[in-house]
C-alpha cells in the first residue's frame, strides 16, 4: 500500500484512513469477547492449589488495542497480567519465570476447553519452558487476526486509581516513582517495568480527540510500510505514537485539524530526530527533589529522547541510532510525495513545533514528610 498512500492527495488522507486503517468493528467485538473470557478464566483458575497466597487481581489489555489506536489487520496487542503476590518491582523479576509458566498452563487449559469462538493458537509451543508467551486470535470468516504478548506486572499499591485519570494525584505517585527510579538505577534496568504503568499509558490518550487517534494510525501505517521496505530494526513504534501526540499538542490542540499538516509535522520531527528532547509532566514532574534530579540526568542523555509519559525511566526513542537514521531518510523522501501536496500543487505546511522542550531549573520543593535518606 506504499504507492497507494504516497499518491493519495493531501485532501483525501482522511478518506484513506477511513477506507483502509480503521479496525474492523465486528472483528474487534469478537476479540473483545474472547479477551473477556480469557481474563475471567485467568482470574478464577490461576494458582489454584498453590502453597502461597497468589492470585491474578486484574488483566489489562495493552498495546494499540488498549489505547484505541489499532490499525486494521496490523495491530500490536498485549495482555498484562497483574499478580497480587509481588511486593516490589524487583519481585516481578524474581518470580517472572514461575508465574509466566502458570499463566501458560492456564491458557493451554482454556484452549482445550474450547470456550473461545475465534481460532486461539498459543505460539512457540515447541519451546514449552520459554519465558516468552504469545498467542494469536484469528477469524477465518473475516480473514483477520491479532497477535498478543502476555506480560506480567507488579500490582503497585493503590494502582486501582490509575483507571480514573481525574483522580490521579501526583503527590500520591511520589513514593511509586521514587521506588521505580531507585530499583531501575540500582539494577541497571531502566524501562523494564513500564508494563506496571499500562493503565497510565492508556489514560494519557484517553481524553484526546478521535481524529488524533486516526492520525496516529496513519503514522503507524507509514512506519509499517518503512519496516517492510527496509527490513531492518527500527525505533519502537510507541515512539512514533508519542511523537504524533506531541506534534498535535504543540502544533494544533484542535479536535478537528488538517490531517496532512499533522502527518507532515510528524515526518519533519522524524527527519530532525537528532534534536528531539521530549517529555511530559502529566504523572511526574520536577517538583520533588529526587525525581527532579533524576529527570535532569535523563534529559542530558543522547538524543533522540522521548520519555514515556507514565515511566520516567524509559526513553522510548533510545537504543537504535541506525534505525532512527534510516527512518529519517525515509521521512525525507516521503515529504516530496503527493500526500503532502495541495490542490494547486503547493506543499502542505507543517505546524510550528519545537524540536526540544526546555528543562526547568527552578528550586524543587522538598517533601518534608518523606523520610530523610542516610548520608
Amino acid at each position: 500500500m506504499e504507492q497507494e498512500l504516497s499518491s493519495t492527495p493531501a485532501r483525501e488522507l482522511d478518506k484513506f484512513i477511513e477506507d483502509n486503517l480503521l479496525p474492523d468493528t465486528r472483528f474487534r467485538a469478537e476479540v473483545q469477547a474472547a479477551i473477556n473470557i480469557m481474563c475471567k478464566f485467568l482470574k478464577e483458575e490461576s494458582f489454584q492449589g498453590a502453597n502461597h497466597n497468589v492470585r491474578v487481581c486484574k488483566v489489562v489489555k495493552g498495546g494499540s488495542l488498549g489505547k484505541g489506536t489499532d490499525v486494521n489487520g496490523r495491530s500490536d496487542a498485549e495482555l498484562v497480567v497483574f499478580v497480587n503476590n509481588l511486593n516490589s518491582f524487583e519481585d516481578q523479576l524474581k518470580k517472572w519465570g514461575e508465574f509466566i509458566q502458570e499463566i501458560k498452563k492456564q491458557l493451554r487449559k482454556l484452549q482445550r476447553e474450547n470456550l473461545i469462538r475465534l481460532e486461539f493458537v498459543i505460539k512457540g509451543e515447541q519451546w514449552p519452558n520459554s519465558l516468552a508467551l504469545n498467542f494469536r486470535l484469528r477469524s477465518p470468516d473475516l480473514d483477520q487476526e491479532m497477535e498478543f504478548d502476555v506480560l506480567l506486572a507488579y500490582d503497585i499499591p493503590g494502582e486501582t486509581s490509575f483507571t480514573d485519570h481525574v483522580s490521579i494525584n501526583k503527590k500520591s505517585m511520589l513514593k511509586i516513582y521514587r521506588e521505580l527510579i531507585e530499583t531501575c538505577t540500582t539494577l541497571g534496568l531502566e524501562g523494564e517495568f513500564s508494563t506496571c504503568f499500562t493503565e497510565l499509558q492508556q489514560n494519557f490518550l484517553k481524553d484526546h480527540p478521535d481524529k488524533l487517534k486516526s492520525l496516529i494510525r496513519l503514522v503507524k501505517h507509514w512506519y509499517q510500510l518503512c519496516e517492510e521496505k527496509l527490513r531492518k530494526p527500527l525505533p519502537h513504534q510507541y515512539a512514533l505514537e508519542l511523537l504524533t501526540v506531541y506534534a498535535w499538542e504543540h502544533g494544533s490542540r484542535a479536535p478537528e485539524f488538517n490531517t496532512a499538516q499533522g502527518f507532515r509535522t510528524v515526518l519533519e520531527l522524524v527527519k530532525n530526530q537528532r534534536h528531539l528532547q521530549i517529555y511530559w509532566t502529566v504523572y511526574y514532574d520536577f517538583e520533588d527533589e529526587d525525581i527532579s534530579n533524576y529527570l535532569q540526568g535523563q534529559l542530558e542523555r543522547a538524543r533522540p529522547l522521548i520519555l514515556d509519559p507514565a515511566d520516567p525511566t524509559r526513553n522510548v526513542a533510545g537504543g537504535n541510532p541506525v534505525g532512527w537514521w534510516l527512518l529519517a531518510e525515509e521521512a525525507r523522501a516521503w515529504l516530496k510525495f503527493s500526500c503532502f501536496k495541495n490542490c494547486d500543487n503547493s506543499t502542505v505546511r507543517s505546524w510550528k513545533v519545537p524540536m526540544e522542550l526546555d528543562v526547568p531549573h527552578q528550586q524543587p520543593q522538598v517533601d518534608n514528610n518523606w523520610p530523610c535518606r542516610p548520608m
